[in-house]
């Protein structure tokens, strides 16, 4: 599925703060890499945050 980049940064916030408040990390990080959203970064180009985005049909 293509997201919008609403939705994109919608996904990787959302993550983000998962991650700030001790969610594990799904990937493999280097031990000086502490930014959240750079971390949500990088598992939305690698495909594994498990949130999706259910959208109407109109």
């Amino acid at each position: 599925m293509k997201y919008t980049r609403f939705e994109k940064a919608r996904i990787i916030g959302a993550r983000a703060l998962q991650i700030s408040m001790g969610a594990p990390i799904l990937i493999g990080v280097p031990e000086d890499l502490l930014d959240p959203v750079k971390i949500a970064m990088i598992e939305y180009e690698k495909g594994v945050i498990p949130i999706t985005v259910l959208r109407e049909n109109n």
